[in-house]
This record gives C-alpha cells, sequence and structure tokens, in this order.
C-alpha cells in the first residue's frame, strides 16, 4: 500500500500545469508520457508468468498438507478471491501467489490444529481476470471481470467513494509491454462527458484518492480545478 501511495503523490505533482501553467514534470517515480491515453495491455503482459501466478476470482486451486492426506482438497475460490479451508477457515487468496496462500494456510494450522505445517498450493486452472481497487472507496478489494467494466463502473462496483475521497486523484496502474504505467483521472470530468471514461482491464490496480492528497498539494492545485485531460506516466523502476 505505501507503494501505491507514493506512486499516486508522483503523479499528483506531475500535474502542476494543469492548475497553474508551468509545463508538466518527470518525478523520481514517473515519466510524464504525452500520449493522453493509457494503452490496453497485450496479451503477454496477461500471460507473464508474474502475472499467470497470481490467485484471483473463480480459479480452482489444489491444496496439500503435508503428512495429512483428509486436509489436502482442490477448491475453488469464490467471486471476490477468497477460499475457506477446513480448521483454516475464510482466507482472501485474490492477489496473492500460491506460496503466500501456503504460507497464510500454514499460520492458520499452526499451534491450534498441527505441529509444523508444510503447505504446497498450485493454481490447477486460472480464470485470471480481476482489477483490485483501493483507497477511498466504500469496498475497496479485488472485483471479478466478468466482460467490460469502465473506470466509472469499477468505482460502482467498489459501492462509491467515501466522502474523504479526491475524485481528481483517481490513479489507474497497468503493465504494458512488460512496463508498468500510471495514468491520473478526474472522475468529476469523466462524468461531466470532458474525455472518455477508460475501460478497465484484467489485472489493473486502481487507487482512489483521499482528501489528505489535496493538503499534500495546497501550493499546486487551487479551488477545484478540473483536470480536463487524463495524465499518463510510466512508472520507474
Amino acid at each position: 500500500m505505501r507503494l501505491w501511495t507514493a506512486l499516486a503523490i508522483g503523479v499528483s505533482f506531475s500535474i502542476a500545469g494543469c492548475s497553474s501553467g508551468p509545463a508538466l514534470q518527470t518525478t523520481q517515480y514517473l515519466t510524464v508520457s504525452d500520449t493522453g491515453t493509457l494503452p490496453p495491455p497485450t496479451i503477454a503482459d496477461l500471460t507473464a508468468p508474474a502475472q499467470a501466478q497470481l490467485i484471483g476470482p473463480l480459479d480452482r486451486l489444489s491444496i496439500e498438507v503435508y503428512g495429512i492426506d483428509e486436509l489436502g482438497r482442490t477448491v475453488q475460490t469464490d467471486n471476490v478471491g477468497n477460499v475457506t479451508l477446513p480448521l483454516a477457515g475464510e482466507i482472501p487468496a485474490a492477489g496473492l501467489t500460491p506460496q503466500q496462500l501456503a504460507h497464510q494456510i500454514e499460520q492458520r494450522l499452526s499451534g491450534r490444529y498441527v505441529r509444523n505445517p508444510q503447505v504446497t498450493v498450485n493454481i490447477e486452472e486460472s480464470a485470471n481476470r480481476f482489477v483490485t481497487i483501493d483507497g477511498e472507496v466504500r469496498r475497496p478489494g479485488v472485483v471479478p471481470l466478468g466482460g467490460r467494466m469502465s473506470l466509472s463502473q469499477l468505482v460502482a462496483r467498489a459501492q462509491g467513494t467515501t466522502e474523504f475521497a479526491r475524485l481528481s486523484h483517481v490513479v489507474l496502474f497497468r503493465t504494458v509491454e512488460g512496463q508498468r504505467m500510471a495514468a491520473l483521472y478526474d472522475l468529476r470530468a469523466i462524468r461531466a462527458g470532458l474525455y472518455p471514461d477508460p475501460e478497465i482491464y484484467s489485472q489493473d490496480t486502481v487507487l482512489v484518492g483521499e482528501s489528505q492528497a489535496r493538503r499534500i498539494f495546497r501550493d499546486i492545485l487551487q479551488g477545484s480545478t478540473l483536470l480536463t485531460t487524463p495524465i499518463i506516466a510510466l512508472v520507474q523502476r
């Protein structure tokens, strides 16, 4: 979460030109692009080993506990990416690697039920279509992507923004041709029809900003300045 916040701050800083005149500035986190549009991910991005190994909603998992056959089973994550196991209970699995989920299961079993459990998790079948939304929304988390979805629709699926949300600080992270990119959107401008509502793709991450960001950039953002174009940037590694 700290990483996303730092990147969002970098994007916000780069929009100084939108409200006060100076040109957009590249920061230590971002290289600002003049494309004006965040390109869609390629098939290679969506099937890259690092992405393919993340657990998502409706994935089928094989779980084994060494030496305890009755705890081993094949299960499917639910619509939001949770998995329920005997003794371990319900565990949020979406966004985790199989190794991370195995570690969480070991922690749940350790001590009370099993001494020094050794758990192995494998993805047998992956739906691999989900997005993550975090920040100042009423229901942050992982959202299954069953069909086409826009940014505004994703926010609505998260039950809308909280009272602390800064609608001009909505950052969308995406990997395009192996490069991590970020785009800054203003939900007010989208709702006013000033530019298209961007499409969300599988494995995107959206961070909805909060009012605290306004205080951080009080010398840059004047009043309720409307960002009339998306700001696209390449995230520095």
